[in-house]
C-alpha cells in the first residue's frame, strides 16, 4: 500500500473534518446550482459523471437538480465527508484518495473543482491524467487561476494551496483536449456569490 502524501494525511484528518462543518447550507448549493448551470450549458446528453474531490456532496446536490437524469459519482478521501455525501442518497460515493480511483471505466464528464489547488505539484500530473483517462468526453475544471504558479497561505497554513493555470497545463499535457467554453464566478455576485473561481470546460475531439 502506497504512503499517503502531506496534502492526503492533511484532509483526511481533523482539518478536513473541521471542512465539513464549515461548508454547509441551501445558499452555497444555490450557487454552485447557477455555476454548473453556466459552465454545462454546451455539454450534450451527460448521463455519467464522476466528481473527484466530493467533500459532503455541495456540488453533487447541485448537479442532481441540473441534471437529473445523470447517474452522479463521487470521490472523498475524508471519512466524515463521505458518510455525510453518501447519506444524501444522490450519488455513489467512493472512499479513499482520487489517486487510488479505479481506471475501470469511463464518464462523461470528470470534475474538480476547488480540489487541484490543494493537491502539491508534484501530485498534480497524476490528478490531470485520472481526470483524462476517467472522462469519455468532457473534463470541467473550476479552481483558483493564476497565469503562474503561486502559492498562497491557508488558514494559517502552508503547502497547503496553490493557483495556477491548471486547464492550460491540462490542453499542453493532452493534445486531443480543446477548450470548449470558460467563465468566472465572482464573490460579489448580488444573487449567487461564490468563491472567486475560473471553470474551463474541456472536451476531447472525437
Amino acid at each position: 500500500m502506497r504512503e499517503f502524501s502531506e496534502q492526503e494525511v492533511f484532509w483526511r484528518g481533523e482539518f478536513g473534518d473541521d471542512y465539513v462543518g464549515r461548508n454547509q447550507g441551501q445558499a452555497l448549493v444555490a450557487a454552485n446550482l447557477a455555476l454548473f448551470a453556466k459552465a454545462l450549458a454546451r455539454t450534450a446528453r451527460l448521463a455519467s459523471l464522476l466528481e473527484l474531490g466530493t467533500n459532503t456532496g455541495n456540488n453533487l446536490q447541485a448537479l442532481c437538480q441540473l441534471l437529473p437524469g445523470c447517474a452522479l459519482q463521487g470521490v472523498e478521501i475524508n471519512a466524515k465527508a463521505c458518510e455525510q455525501a453518501r447519506n444524501l442518497g444522490i450519488a455513489e460515493i467512493w472512499h479513499g484518495s482520487l489517486f487510488d480511483y479505479p481506471r475501470e471505466r469511463t464518464f462523461d464528464l470528470t470534475l474538480s473543482k476547488g480540489v487541484l489547488i490543494h493537491l502539491a505539484p508534484e501530485l498534480l500530473a497524476t490528478a490531470y491524467e485520472q481526470l483524462y483517462t476517467l472522462s469519455g468526453r468532457y473534463i470541467l475544471i473550476a479552481e483558483y487561476y493564476n497565469p503562474v504558479p503561486v502559492e498562497v497561505s491557508y488558514r494559517g497554513n502552508s503547502g497547503k494551496l496553490f493557483k495556477r493555470d491548471f486547464a492550460g497545463e491540462m490542453l499542453d499535457r493532452y493534445p486531443d483536449l480543446q477548450l470548449l467554453d470558460y467563465g468566472f464566478s465572482y464573490h460579489r455576485d448580488p444573487q449567487f456569490p461564490t468563491d472567486d473561481i475560473n471553470w474551463f470546460l474541456l472536451e476531447k475531439r472525437l
